[in-house]
Parts: structure tokens; C-alpha cells; sequence
């Protein structure tokens, strides 16, 4: 599959729209149509039913190291900015940027990969923003540089393999990516991704503050408001679905990096001798969800980071990753991150900002000898009633992209094949084959023809399942082309009223994968639905 067509559906069947389209668009933000907003908000159900609401159920299957409780929070967009401060955003959380003094535009450090490419004797390190296609353009900055044409692609001499440029000694041989001469990229700086913002009217220093970078910090500052409040008891864990900001250099591949997206976020609370099964047990079965929801063969992977990946605070981080058809061949995307974050986070808003020291933490100081950034001074130990020990816990932390699971389940529904038309003739058909909990349509309700009858009847029906299920009613052309427009949108059943409805009370219903077709009563409908759906 082209990432072009899945997009160009997207557009054309309401999943996903450029934000502020009708003024030339933003880049790095996107708006969810008809379609799409309902499609993630049942990616946000599922995730929000397994991993809370059936969190028992999930306990008994996946041989959890003991029980546990789950609760949820929805915190705030803005909080003090203090937070950022002890947390490391503040001084830490920013990316390198490189910036061309010819186009004027800016890009992030190890997103520009390139090549040596040599003509007649004259060699230079053209270079592109990282694509599928990386090959072909950096073949197309090539013979640009050079005043070549197509044809003489054959003559360029290639050596090395394709190399980000901040493997790169300098830049005085670098072609930029959209530059027509060489040596044009500045050095790289920091760029801290945070978006800044401004609390009440005066509008000074004193004033400013950020929205949240992660959802992740609104929960290790509620931890204590959390135990008091509902007398969980270690392990348990808090989930929460929100809204978080990055001011990406670079926002690209579609929704994959944007600059305002929505995380899934999970901080487990667990006793520090009991945090590697745990984390374990989180890393294995946040793998096993995506599976079970259609992601699957060879484009899913779980990934342990190596020991020189880890951040300063990790005991141990997994990705799971999806093989994105926007990257190179070969190559994964982060799609969730399972992380062991150890104390680092409840003793930092307790004590201060942390850092790494030998195999433990240590407060991070100034100059001056003192605490660079001073934590809450609050107590955020838990005194466990049972054991009376007290301790600060481990946490572990299962940190999924709402955006990105929407768009790796869009992609691996995505599906060409040859199926027979009205005349029994092949013809090519596009459909989204998501998993029947994640389809935005569950069902389609379609009168055969608009006489006898049909339509009322399928009126009637649509009303009923309304109730229960996201349903759409169709009676425009042909059946045929109604069951290729729901196929295309990743409807799993199609509900169509016909003549024999009026005499024996009963409807066909075709199933989109299979295309088989079968006869059911009308009273028992709602109840075939059900069981197929779950």
C-alpha cells in the first residue's frame, strides 16, 4: 500500500481532514471528520474498557503477579509550572535543529539523512528529510544540484550508505534539502518542545507557563489525592486519556508526529521488589492488545531498548512497534512505550529535580550547591497498613499514542483484492478491515429498491438498531455500489431489506471479509449483531 491512497481515502470518506484546511492548512495538526472521530473514540473504549474497566478479568487471563485496582483521572492542560521544572521538561525536553540560511527553513538534526554522491569529479552530500522514498529524492537533489536531467541518473557515482547528517563531521560539503548550494545548514541547538503560554492578564515572567508535553505528570502530582481519596492499596494503577502539546521541528508522515495529539497513559504504582514482574507483565500484555485488535505478522514488534537508549531515570523501556508504510523499508515507528521509571517521578515532585548517579539518583544542584529545581516539600511515600513499612513506589508505565494506534489500525485495515460485480465480472475492491470493536459503522441498513414497502421497513429496522449500535442507512444506487461504499469505510455487516423481508419477516446480512450472505429474522437481529460484534 502507497501512504498516498490511505490518505486520499481518509479525505475523500471523512476520517481525517488537514486542520484549517480552507486557509491553506497547519502544518503539524489535524482534525478528526465523521468517521475518524468515531473510529478513535473506540480505539480510546477499547483501551480504556481492557485496561480499566475489565482490569480483573484481565488479572485471571494474563497471570498478573497479583491482584491489583485500577482508577482513571482526566487532569489539566495547564498545571504549575514547577512541574516541568522537577520533572526535567523544563531543561531537558527539547530535540536539535538545524536551520538553512538559502530556503529559510528549519529542520530537526537527525531527521536529515543523506548520501555522497559524486559528477564528473565533483562530490557532495546531498541530503533529504527522511521518507520512504529516501533514495529517490536524494536522486532528484542530485541532479538538480548538478543541471541534470532524468535520464542522466546513470551517471551519478554513489558511495556509502545513506547516513544521518549528525554522523556528519561538518556541513561544508552538505547540500540542504531544499538548498541550491552548498555548506548552507547552520550548526545544530537545542529546541525545547514545550508550548509556552501565559496565566491571567499581566502577562510577565512571573506569569508564564506551559501546556502539559505528557499526560503522565498530572497523575504523579494526584498520587497522594488519589490514595486518600479511594483507599486503593499498592499495586494498583491510575489511567488517563488526554490531550498533550510538542512543538515539533518537523511535524511529518501524517498524523504520526504531530504537534497536538492524544495519549493513553497508564502509571502503575507497585512495591519497588515487585517491579520487574510487573513490568513484565505491562510490557507483555500491552503487545498482546494490539494483536488481539488486528495488528499482527511481521509489521508488529516488541523491542527492548538497549542499555545505551535507556533515559537517565529507566530501569527498563519496550516499545512496541508498527512497521509504518511512510517509513523505509524495513523500518519500525513507535507506537507504544512500556517504561520502568523506578521513584525517579514521586521523588522528584517530593524533593526536587533528580539525576543520575553511578546505579542511583541523586538531587540535581546549581552552582551554588543548592537544589537546582525544589520539588512540592509534600510527603508522597505509601505506608502500606498490612507490612507497616513505608516506602516510595515504583512505578511502571504503559504510554500509548491515541493518533498513532488510530493511524496503525487505519493502515493495517487498509485491503485491495479482486471481488465479483453485479455482471460477475472481477473488480477491484478497496476496504478497511478493522476489527468489528473498532469499525466507526457497525452495520449498514439498505431497502433493495425504493417501492413495496422497502423503505419503511428499513426506516423502521434503522430506528431499532440506532439504539444499540452505530448504524447507517442507505437507499441511493445500486446495492452493489452501496456494499463497496461501506466496504471502503470498514463497515462489517450490511443489513438489506428485500422481497422476501414482507413475506417471511426475515433480512439478509453480508459480511464484509467473507462477503457470505445469510438469512435472519428481524427479532433476532439485534441479538446476531451482538455476538458477531463482540
Amino acid at each position: 500500500m502507497q501512504m498516498e491512497q490511505l490518505v486520499a481515502l481518509c479525505k475523500r470518506r471523512g476520517f481525517l481532514f488537514q486542520s484549517s484546511e480552507i486557509y491553506g492548512g497547519l502544518n503539524g495538526f489535524w482534525d478528526y471528520g465523521p468517521l475518524g472521530v468515531l473510529l478513535k473514540k473506540n480505539v480510546k473504549d477499547a483501551w480504556w474498557s481492557d485496561m480499566v474497566v475489565a482490569h480483573n478479568e484481565m488479572v485471571l487471563q494474563r497471570g498478573a503477579p497479583g491482584l491489583y485496582e485500577m482508577t482513571g483521572l482526566d487532569c489539566t492542560i495547564i498545571m504549575h509550572p514547577q512541574i516541568w521544572k522537577c520533572s526535567g521538561h523544563y531543561d531537558l525536553f527539547h530535540d536539535y535543529m538545524v536551520d538553512c540560511r538559502e530556503s529559510k527553513k528549519r529542520y530537526r538534526y537527525d531527521h536529515v539523512k543523506g548520501r555522497t554522491v559524486a559528477y564528473h569529479g565533483q562530490s557532495v552530500f546531498a541530503t533529504t528529510m527522511e521518507t520512504e522514498n529516501t533514495q529517490d529524492c536524494l536522486e532528484q537533489a542530485a541532479l538538480k544540484f548538478f543541471g541534470l536531467r532524468k535520464k542522466d541518473v546513470e551517471n551519478l557515482e554513489w558511495s556509502g550508505e545513506i547516513m544521518a547528517i549528525s554522523q556528519l563531521a561538518g556541513f561544508s560539503n552538505v547540500l540542504g534539502p531544499d538548498a541550491k548550494t552548498i555548506g548552507t545548514l547552520t550548526a545544530p541547538r537545542e529546541f525545547n518542545l514545550m508550548f509556552k503560554t501565559v496565566i491571567g492578564a499581566l502577562g510577565g515572567e512571573d506569569d508564564a507557563s506551559f501546556l502539559r508535553p505528557e499526560t503522565a505528570q498530572g497523575i504523579f502530582v494526584n498520587f497522594k489525592n488519589v490514595c486518600d481519596s479511594t483507599r486503593v492499596k499498592v499495586p494498583f494503577g491510575i489511567a488517563q486519556i488526554g490531550k498533550s502539546f510538542r512543538n515539533e521541528i518537523t511535524p511529518r508522515n501524517f498524523t504520526f508526529r504531530s504537534r497536538e495529539f492524544e495519549q493513553m497513559e497508564i502509571e502503575f504504582f507497585c512495591h519497588p521488589s515487585e517491579s520487574p514482574q510487573w513490568y513484565k507483565y505491562w510490557r507483555d500484555r500491552r503487545f498482546a492488545w494490539y494483536t488481539e485488535l488486528g495488528l499482527a505478522g511481521e509489521r508488529l514488534r516488541l523491542r527492548d531498548h538497549d542499555q545505551d537508549e535507556l533515559s537517565h531515570y529507566s530501569c527498563g523501556t519496550a516499545d512496541v512497534e508498527y512497521q509504518y508504510p511512510f517509513l523505509p523499508e524495513g523500518e519500525y515507528g513507535e507506537l507504544e512505550g512500556i517504561a520502568h521509571r523506578g521513584d525517579f517521578d514521586l521523588r522528584s515532585h517530593m524533593e526536587g529535580k533528580l539525576m543520575r548517579d553511578g546505579d542511583g539518583l541523586t538531587l540535581e544542584l546549581d552552582a551554588d550547591g543548592k537544589p537546582k529545581h525544589r520539588g512540592s516539600g509534600k510527603d508522597l511515600t505509601y505506608y502500606d497498613e498490612v507490612t507497616r513499612e513505608r516506602y516510595v513506589p515504583h512505578v511502571i508505565e504503559p504510554s500509548a499514542g491515541a493518533d498513532r494506534a488510530t493511524l496503525a489500525f487505519l493502515c493495517e485495515a487498509y485491503h485491495v483484492d479482486q471481488v465479483p460485480n453485479d455482471k460477475g465480472e472481477p473488480t477491484e475492491r478497496v476496504s478497511l478491515k478493522f476489527h468489528p470493536r473498532l469499525a466507526p459503522i457497525k452495520a449498514a441498513v439498505f431497502p433493495l429498491v425504493k417501492k413495496d414497502g422497502m423503505p419503511e421497513i428499513a426506516t423502521e429496522l434503522y430506528g431499532e438498531l440506532k439504539r444499540e449500535f452505530s448504524v447507517f442507512y442507505d437507499d441511493k444506487g445500486a446495492v452493489g455500489r452501496r456494499y463497496r461504499r461501506q466496504d471502503e469505510i470498514g463497515t462489517p455487516f450490511c443489513i438489506t431489506i428485500d422481497g422476501q423481508t414482507a413475506r417471511d419477516d426475515t433480512v439478509t446480512i453480508r459480511d464484509r471479509d467473507t462477503l457470505e450472505q445469510w438469512r435472519v429474522k428481524q427479532c433476532d437481529l439485534a441479538a446476531e449483531l451482538r455476538g458477531r460484534l463482540s
